[in-house]
């Protein structure tokens, strides 16, 4: 496999930070893309160390409409094209819609949907001239249901589940691969922030970083469109394409409270 240039969002901790070491070891550059640039370097001068890799820290808050468009411009000013994204960055809030800050809310959205789809917008044109690369979006086990008490989460997930597997089906007869990674919870800082950690979800079928992480790195390298880590979580989302919404939604509430 011939090394190729990898851009992952969110990159300074959880599945993104598995995921750079897994494209590491394969040989690949790395362009990591998160706020928090202590972090970052900190991974940054790990990769160099222990794989040998040529790595480039870009610190951008993906909050910020502008961020998307700055990233591509200083990625195309170094010469060298995104073979292959990964729009991992994300974050979730848990509580009543009407209770939750409206700007976190915004914030989500513009986080979740709006960078990732712009991203993939100004990288996307240059794979497929290339007839090579591609993207592994991260989604997560909320985008098959409706999610009461972190509706927005949910519904911005379900955003990227449809936006993944649509592209797989637009370069379905081209080299550029789609992938999309829908994990359920996983021990990362996601459970944290998103006020989860004490949820029935967070306790009862937790998963590793690795793992998740490593699920999504296969099938994106197989070309796969969509996996779900962990057989629980599989029998879960199959569960619920077979299950009347109502119930759905009534179950999905009753996992969320601690």
């Amino acid at each position: 496999m011939s090394q190729e240039n990898v851009l992952i969002t969110g990159a300074s901790s959880g599945i993104g930070l598995e995921l750079a070491k897994l494209f590491a070891a394969d040989g690949d550059r790395l362009i990591l893309v998160a706020r928090r640039a202590d972090k970052l370097e900190a991974l940054a001068d790990e990769l160099r160390r222990n794989y040998g890799t040529q790595v480039q820290v870009i610190v951008a808050d993906l909050r910020r409409p502008e961020a998307p468009q700055e990233i591509f411009d200083v990625v195309q000013s170094g010469g060298q094209p995104v073979d292959v994204l990964v729009n991992n960055a994300g974050f979730g809030a848990r509580g009543r819609f009407v209770e939750l800050d409206p700007q976190r809310q915004a914030d989500m959205i513009q986080v979740n949907v709006t960078a990732p789809t712009r991203l993939a917008r100004l990288f996307l044109p240059g794979m497929l001239q290339r007839n090579r690369g591609g993207i592994l979006n991260v989604a997560s086990t909320a985008a098959f249901q409706p999610g009461p008490y972190m509706s927005v989460y949910y519904a911005t997930k379900a955003y990227i589940l449809s936006f993944s597997e649509a592209l797989a089906e637009e370069v379905r007869r081209t080299n550029v691969r789609i992938s999309c990674l829908a994990p359920g919870p996983t021990i990362t800082e996601f459970g944290d922030v998103a006020d989860m950690s004490a949820t029935k979800a967070f306790r009862h079928w937790v998963m590793e970083a690795e793992p998740v992480a490593r699920a999504g790195y296969n099938a994106f390298r197989r070309g796969k469109a969509l996996v779900v880590p962990g057989k629980l979580n599989r029998v879960g989302t199959l569960a619920v394409r077979f299950m009347p919404l109502s119930l759905a939604r009534k179950v999905t509430a009753w996992i969320q409270q601690t």
